[in-house]
C-alpha cells in the first residue's frame, strides 16, 4: 500500500430494536429475538445488505433493547434508538399496545416502523402510516373458525368469547369471530369482558357453561388462555374450545394432555407456505434456527425473520436507505417469503397478502384445520 494511504471500509448499517425481553411477553420477545439475530447472521452469510441491485454491499448489526413489556420503557428505548444510537432501520417491539405506543414516535421523526410483533386493527389507519407489517390483522385470527365448525357441526348455534378488558388486540380478534360466526348462522353470540390476569376462572367458566357454547373463544394474555384450559372441565364436553394462545408450542409444553383438541390461530407453520420468492425456505430457516437455538422456531420467530427478508428486499429495490424510498418500495412489493404472502394494502397499510391458519392439537402436534 503506498505511504499515507487509508484503506476504506463501508459503514455498518445498524438496526435498532426494542423488544420484550422481560415481562409479560418475554415468551414471544425472546422468540423474535431469535428470528432478528438468525436473520442478521444470514444477512451476513450473504456479505451484508445489497443497496440496489447491483449495488454495494454493506454490513449489518442488530442492536436490542429490552422494553420490560411496557409502552412507558418502550417509547423510552425507541427514543434512545433513534436520538442517541442514530440507528438506519427501528424494527418494532412485540405486541400491538407496544407497537401503537411507539408508532407515533418512530412516525414523528420521519422513520419506517418495521412491525413484525403488532395485529391490532388500530394500528393501520386510513391514510396510511409510516409503518411495513408482516402478520394478518387480530380481526382476520379466528374469522374462519365458526364457519369451520358448522361445516363439523351444522347444528352449531350458540358462541360464547371471553375477552380481555384490556388493548385494543383482544377486542378485535373477538370482533372478527363475531363477525364470522354472524356470517356462518351462529344466532346467539355473547361476549363476555375479564380482567386481565384472570382471577375467578371457576366463576367465569360456570358462568359460561350455563349459557350451553357450541363453540367458546378465549382471548387473553398467554397466562390468561393457560388458565381457562386448565379448568376446561367445567365446560360441556360438546363445547369446542379456542385460545389465542393455542397457536405456540409452549402451550402444549405446559399444559400438556389439556392441550389436546384445542384449537388457535397461527400466522405461520411449517411446510404450509409455498416456495418462497424472497429469501430462504422453510426447511432452511427451521433448520437454521435449531442448529442455532436447540429448539424449534414458531411464529413469532418466523415473522421477525421473515419481516427481515423484506426489509432487505426493499433497501434493494429502493438502492437507498431513505425511509421514503423504502416505504414506496414496501408498498409497491408483492411477494412471498417462507412465512407466506406479503402486500400491503395502499391506503392502510394493512397485511393483505399474508393468511392465518387455524390449527388444533392432536396428538401433541399442531393439525391445520381445512375443510
Amino acid at each position: 500500500m503506498p505511504p499515507g494511504r487509508r484503506l476504506s471500509f463501508p459503514r455498518e448499517l445498524v438496526a435498532g430494536v426494542s423488544l420484550s425481553l422481560s415481562g409479560r411477553f418475554q415468551l414471544q420477545g425472546e422468540q423474535a429475538f431469535r428470528g432478528l439475530r438468525l436473520w442478521a447472521d444470514w444477512v451476513a452469510g450473504a456479505g451484508g445488505l445489497s443497496l440496489g441491485p447491483e449495488g454495494p454491499r454493506r454490513p449489518l448489526r442488530l442492536h436490542c433493547l429490552d422494553d420490560e413489556s411496557r409502552a412507558a420503557r418502550a417509547e423510552e428505548t425507541v427514543r434512545h434508538l433513534l436520538t442517541y444510537d442514530r440507528v438506519d432501520f427501528l424494527v418494532g417491539p412485540y405486541s400491538s399496545g407496544l407497537t401503537e405506543a411507539v408508532a407515533p414516535l418512530v412516525e414523528a421523526r420521519g422513520k419506517v416502523l418495521w412491525n413484525h410483533g403488532g395485529a391490532s386493527d388500530a394500528i393501520f389507519q386510513p391514510g396510511g402510516r409510516r409503518l411495513v407489517s408482516m402478520p394478518s390483522p387480530a380481526s382476520d385470527y379466528l374469522r374462519a373458525l365458526p364457519a369451520w365448525v358448522r361445516r363439523h357441526d351444522p347444528e352449531a348455534r350458540r358462541l360464547s368469547i371471553l375477552c380481555a378488558e384490556r388493548g385494543d388486540f383482544a377486542g378485535h380478534v373477538a370482533e372478527g369471530a363475531a363477525d364470522g360466526a354472524r356470517a356462518a348462522g351462529f344466532d346467539a353470540i355473547r361476549r363476555t369482558p375479564f380482567a386481565s390476569p384472570l382471577r375467578d376462572v371457576d366463576s367465569l367458566l360456570a358462568e359460561t357453561a350455563a349459557f350451553g357454547p357450541d363453540l367458546l373463544v378465549g382471548v387473553g394474555s398467554f397466562r390468561d388462555d393457560i388458565e381457562l384450559v386448565r379448568h376446561r372441565g367445567r365446560l360441556p364436553p360438546t363445547t369446542r374450545l379456542a385460545v389465542v394462545a393455542a397457536g405456540l408450542d409452549a402451550f402444549h409444553a405446559e399444559l400438556g394432555q389439556l392441550a389436546e383438541g384445542v384449537i388457535g390461530p397461527s400466522q405461520w407453520e411449517p411446510g404450509l407456505e409455498p416456495t418462497p420468492r424472497s429469501g430462504p425456505d422453510a426447511a432452511w430457516f427451521c433448520a437454521a434456527f435449531e442448529a442455532t437455538f436447540g429448539r424449534r422456531p414458531d411464529y413469532p420467530a418466523a415473522q421477525a425473520f421473515a419481516l427481515g427478508v423484506i426489509l432487505v428486499e426493499c433497501v434493494r429495490r429502493a438502492g437507498s436507505l431513505d425511509d421514503a424510498a423504502l416505504l414506496r418500495a414496501a408498498h409497491a412489493l408483492e411477494t412471498t417469503t417462507f412465512y407466506g404472502g406479503f402486500r400491503l394494502e395502499p391506503a392502510t397499510g394493512r397485511q393483505v397478502g399474508h393468511r392465518v391458519h387455524l390449527i388444533q392439537w392432536q396428538a401433541s402436534r399442531k393439525v391445520r384445520l381445512s375443510g
